[in-house]
């Protein structure tokens, strides 16, 4: 491994940890004015970490190499291993008496906007400790979306890879000529629908503090709550549901593709194949389970609907949030909801999840290969929408499938052999790989968490997490002996 692209990669990390490091003072400013102890941990962590931040920057300035793979993989891993550290310390140093297995775990959870929390007793929680969680949130979402725009397509791994075969991103058609305008654009639109939301939310009848806390978690569709009973706290308020359901849907769409409808009018882009599936089978899921939960459990149709379309949307989009325990509606909406944990969102979004650009090429594949045992010297390709899908995309769309199956079954069987049920085991894993929040079943379903999980398994847990959230290859192909020879 080259020296100078190490020095580079550690250089990179330690400029964004100063950003970590000045965002502790905001939790800081919160519980000093709300008259809590804590301020005190998130100042001196900020000028801690804020100080080894700026002298690891200093020791390691140096030329930037120029980019490739190799520095791309190590530094998308770096950056996130840090991040995930630096949200953990104060939460460990904290009043709440986190173990570090647990603190890790939270702060890796608001990083991935997984929202799978270990926190009992939200209700309580020094308001320093919920803003840094909805912040660490929020700023996990504009990483995301970073990293499948501008890292992921480079390293030809997922994320917007697909993105380059699309009108939206291609050509003359790209959103802006320079990098730096495309930022700006994606930056200003995820702070102008963050405003809106909380703004949304405070008219529908949450405190500030709760509307600009799930606002941030919302858009970057993270799920952190300050209630335990997450939207439940809020009762049958329909209009809060619908609320976050847009805003949820909202933060699974393509950033990229919302930037063309903003800034240049292009409502052709609306016609990407993986949004109308995306939309599809959410609407389909929601509907069926609607109707399910008003024939079976005498609900009104009206109230079904709502909670159908939020906790389906919430799973969908990874957002994770809940208004009502959906495992007890019956076990057509357990079995539903399971395998909805797979799914997820689009492509350079703030969900997580298999994402539905890989069901639509996997859909292609299928139908193709079909069609050859019918007339296999026919020459037939592999779609998405009108463009051609070249055989690299192909291979790392199944490479990625086998890897997130081979890893749930894994992760499972290592969570079986701790103690753990089937419900527990499987969906832990399954909803941290897809970065979804809760799991199934009564310890980690909507009306649990993950606070009974022991240190092992919490560490086997944030690993999947990382994993499902750096799309898996970019993580595993650190394994091999082959990336570190130089």
């Amino acid at each position: 491994m080259n020296s100078n692209l190490l020095r580079a990669v550690l250089y990179i990390a330690s400029v964004f940890g100063l950003y970590m490091a000045t965002a502790m003072f905001i939790p800081a400013m919160t519980d000093l004015y709300y008259g809590n102890n804590d301020w005190a941990v998130f100042a001196i962590s900020g000028f801690m970490f804020g100080g080894l931040a700026l002298a690891g920057a200093l020791a390691t300035r140096a030329p930037m190499p120029t980019f490739n793979k190799r520095f791309g993989f190590l530094l998308v891993n770096v950056l996130w291993l840090v991040f995930s550290l630096v949200g953990a310390l104060p939460l460990y140093l904290s009043e709440l008496n986190l173990s570090f297995g647990q603190a890790l775990f939270e702060s890796v959870s608001a990083i991935t906007t997984t929202g799978s929390t270990v926190i009992s007793g939200l209700d309580k929680a020094p308001q320093g400790i919920l803003i840094w969680r909805s912040l660490l949130c929020w700023l996990g979402g504009i990483g995301i979306v970073a990293l499948g725009l501008f890292i992921l397509p480079l390293l030809r791994v997922g994320g917007m890879t697909f993105f380059r075969m699309e009108s939206s991103d291609t050509g003359n058609d790209r959103p802006f000529a320079r990098l730096a305008s495309f930022t700006k654009a994606f930056v200003g639109i995820y702070v102008v629908i963050t405003l809106a939301c909380t703004i949304a939310y405070d008219f529908a009848g949450m405190t500030h503090f709760d509307a600009l806390n799930h606002a941030m978690s919302t858009v970057a569709t993270g799920g952190f709550s300050t209630h335990d009973a997450s939207f439940a706290f809020f009762g049958d308020n329909v209009a809060l549901l619908w609320i976050a359901t847009f805003f949820l849907i909202l933060g699974s769409l393509p950033f990229s593709v919302m930037i063309l409808l903003a800034v240049r009018g292009r409502m052709d882009i609306l016609h990407d194949p993986q949004i109308r599936v995306f939309i599809g089978y959410l609407c389909a899921i929601s509907l069926a389970v609607g109707v399910y939960h008003h024939l079976t459990n005498g609900v009104p149709l009206d109230i079904a609907l709502s909670h159908a379309f939020f906790n389906m949307t919430s799973i969908l989009s990874t957002g994770g949030f809940a208004s009502d325990d959906y495992t007890l509606w019956g076990p057509f909406v357990v079995l539903v909801a399971f395998f909805a944990t797979f799914m997820g969102g689009c492509s350079g979004s703030t969900a997580g999840g298999i994402k539905a650009y890989r069901f639509v090429i996997v859909y292609s594949v299928v139908k193709t290969g079909l069609k050859k045992l019918l007339y296999p010297d026919a020459v037939y390709t592999v779609r998405y929408g009108q463009q051609v899908v070249d055989a690299e995309i192909v291979r790392n769309v199944f490479l990625f499938l086998s890897c997130f199956l081979a890893l749930w079954i894994g992760g499972s069987l290592a969570m079986s052999a701790m103690g753990y049920d089937l419900l527990t085991a499987t969906s832990g894993v399954a909803t941290s790989l897809a970065n979804v929040g809760p799991g199934v079943g009564p310890i980690i379903g909507p009306a649990g968490n993950f606070s009974t999980i022991k240190d092992p398994a919490l560490y086997l847990l944030s690993i999947m997490m990382l994993l499902g959230r750096l799309e898996i290859l970019t993580v595993l192909v650190l394994m091999m002996p082959l990336f570190w020879k130089s």
